[in-house]
């Protein structure tokens, strides 16, 4: 079975492929399958996952479940959040207020007092600073927010990558992120360092070169210097 393929049904109670479902059953609400081939699916209060031929993967029942990535799907039942293995056993015993998916076998979790973290496969702790909020890992870092509404970057061990605390700031994505300080938005490399001296009132990343962006004007197109190539709207 080429679950790759496989598509959610518009009316969202089972999969289908080229159009024809996969299997008989039905449920109130399905999500797409991801690797290893193993979809979340919800029949009234319960969540579990299926197989593309429809079978149940584990006897388990869950409140939530979603996908699995690194064979680990984030779940939640009466004792909290936590995640599970291919066969619906527990990865960790600690419980959490909330789970992310693991992204570069590393994921972030909230614990109950509201702070987020991050978590290696084993479920162990990377680091042991807690942090008002915490993304992601993409390109080997994550962004953090501290109590102050700050942000910055960390990489794999939870060590600070170049030391700059902004107003706002993504992900990396190609080697560059968006960023912001007192005087508008703007792209920094991975050693926090402005590109460029001006600021906008919005950035999108780059995508192979150029980025979309918005000043006083309107929304224009600038390279990696922060110049002009085109400009798309006035107002």
């Amino acid at each position: 079975m080429n679950w790759h393929k496989t598509e959610v049904a518009e009316d969202g109670t089972h999969h289908t492929l080229n159009k024809h479902p996969l299997y008989e059953r039905r449920f109130d609400r399905v999500l797409p399958f991801h690797e290893p081939g193993l979809a979340p699916v919800r029949e009234q209060d319960k969540a579990w996952h299926i197989t593309a031929e429809g079978i149940d993967a584990y006897p388990a029942r869950f409140s939530n479940t979603f996908g699995f990535y690194f064979d680990r799907a984030a779940v939640s039942d009466e004792s909290g959040w936590y995640h599970i293995h291919l066969d619906g056993s527990p990865l960790q015993e600690d419980r959490y207020n909330w789970c992310g998916n693991f992204q570069q076998k590393l994921c972030t979790v909230r614990d109950t007092d509201g702070k987020y973290f991050h978590i290696d496969l084993q479920g162990r702790k990377i680091y042991e600073y807690r942090w008002t909020y915490a993304g992601d890992y993409h390109e080997g870092a994550a962004v953090v927010t501290r109590l102050d509404g700050m942000q910055t970057h960390i990489d794999r061990n939870g060590n600070s990558i170049h030391g700059h605390w902004l107003l706002g700031t993504g992900v990396y994505h190609k080697g560059f992120a968006i960023a912001r300080d007192q005087e508008g938005w703007y792209h920094v490399d991975f050693s926090g360092e402005a590109l460029y001296e001006n600021r906008f009132k919005m950035v999108e990343p780059f995508y192979n070169g150029q980025a979309l962006v918005r000043d006083q004007r309107g929304q224009l197109i600038i390279n990696q210097a922060g110049s002009m190539i085109r400009r798309l709207t006035k107002r």
